[in-house]
């Protein structure tokens, strides 16, 4: 089981930035593929980056060319960086294995409007 704890989320303008981190408390965590997910009001949660244990990365198309993810295993960490945000982008964001098992955390709330 991992325990995740997301962070650094907002509420930013549209054009604006955050970058959100994810602590993954388990051994191992270097082998695992991550993803960032989020999840709108009325709306299914989605993948939106995933990184593999080689560091090789894949995005939506929705979130392409805006958001960065990469990961730190000597901190267990993942992170997201996310640029030119849109009011679309406003959601809970998650992060979680590739593919995704276990329990969630408590997501960390990213909203974007003028």
């Amino acid at each position: 089981q991992v325990q995740l704890v997301e962070s650094g989320g907002g509420s930013v303008q549209p054009g604006g930035s955050l970058r959100l981190s994810c602590v993954a408390s388990r051994i191992g965590f270097r082998l695992m593929d991550m993803g960032w997910y989020r999840q709108a009001p009325g709306e299914q949660r989605e993948l939106v980056a995933r990184i593999d244990s080689s560091g090789n990365t894949n995005y939506a198309d929705s979130v392409k060319g805006r958001f960065t993810i990469a990961r730190d295993n000597d901190k267990n960490t993942v992170y997201l960086q996310m640029n030119s945000l849109k009011p679309e982008d406003t959601a809970v964001y998650y992060c979680n294995t590739y593919p995704a098992f276990g329990d969630w955390g408590q997501g960390t709330q990213v909203t974007v409007s003028s």
